[in-house]
């Protein structure tokens, strides 16, 4: 077998901590396709297949995108990847040769026990640091860098109580520094139709509360430069299948004392496939706004690991 056999082959077995996957085309990566038309201020501009034998990983629960079109991916199974984002025409392209690691934990070891690596949420500080929200064993890590021990971060109070799969989903970092962080299922105030969120940071955590669509969960949250805030929120049964919504929750919402609540900006499908939307990221753009989404393919060959690039210009 050549090298880059040997690379692929390991990279897909998760057994290179932090490596380069072997050269190859954009495509090789990820494919292009076109989502629809829609009207209004939010156009899309593209979206991309993953070719996730190639890459090495799928399963991608939280997403960032950096001014240099440098994506950033976790997925629930303690792994991480960054690869460049390759635009043609002003639309996807493909993706650059991606480096992947395991995530770990405080001593330097991977995460490699299923209650400890499950990461769902992806926020970066201004130096260039990360943090992590995880389910199962509920958790905030904070990491120097992808590849170095995750360090304690404070999490919310009650964030423990959660389900053990419908924990922290959704972490963001506000303009004013504060964290905005939402439970996927834990209800607030005992109210079945509102979610447990929380805005502040450690010492100074306030609880507050979000309201999804009917029988939605919250899968992730964006924050806007104006201090509103995108959440992503997902709905499943075993007869309807799957589909998720992208909503506006205003400046205003945030900074008062209310149950947060959004206007919707998306539904898919129609507005992109019908798949299991897990990640949401802003990146400020030649006069608007770039939101990225991204989708949890849950490692199954009957589900599509996907990314969409829309551009809002509000």
């Amino acid at each position: 077998m050549n090298r880059a056999g040997v690379v692929s082959r390991r990279a897909l077995l998760g057994l290179l901590p932090a490596s380069a996957c072997a050269q190859g085309g954009a495509q090789d990566y990820a494919t292009p396709f076109a989502l629809p038309a829609r009207q209004g201020p939010l156009q899309p501009l593209g979206g991309l297949e993953f070719n996730t034998a190639r890459l090495g990983l799928g399963s991608f629960s939280a997403l960032h995108l950096a001014p240099d079109l440098t994506l950033t991916a976790v997925n629930d199974r303690g792994r991480w990847m960054r690869a460049p984002l390759l635009m043609r025409d002003g639309r996807p392209a493909g993706l650059g040769a991606p480096v992947t690691g395991r995530l770990q934990d405080g001593s330097g070891e991977a995460l490699t026990r299923p209650r400890s690596m499950d990461s769902e949420s992806l926020a970066r500080l201004p130096d260039g640091s990360w943090l992590v929200g995880f389910e199962r064993w509920h958790r905030i890590r904070h990491f120097a860098a992808l590849d170095a021990p995750g360090r304690f971060f404070e999490a919310p109070p009650g964030l423990e109580d959660a389900p053990a799969n419908g924990g922290l989903e959704a972490l963001a970092l506000m303009p004013d520094g504060r964290l905005l962080a939402i439970a996927e299922f834990q209800t607030a105030r005992g109210e079945d139709s509102l979610r447990r969120a929380w805005l502040g940071g450690p010492g100074a955590w306030r609880e507050r509360a979000y309201r999804p669509a009917p029988g939605f969960g919250v899968t992730d949250a964006a924050a806007l430069p104006d201090g509103g805030a995108l959440v992503l929120e997902r709905y499943y049964t075993p007869l309807e299948g799957v589909s998720a919504r992208l909503v506006h929750v205003s400046r205003e919402a945030i900074a008062g004392g209310s149950v947060l609540e959004g206007t919707p900006l998306l539904r898919m499908p129609p507005d992109a496939p019908a798949e299991n939307w897990e990640g949401v990221a802003v990146l400020p753009r030649e006069g608007g706004l770039w939101i990225a989404l991204i989708v949890d393919d849950n490692d199954n060959p009957l589900q599509r690991g996907l990314f969409a690039l829309f551009e809002w210009k509000p």
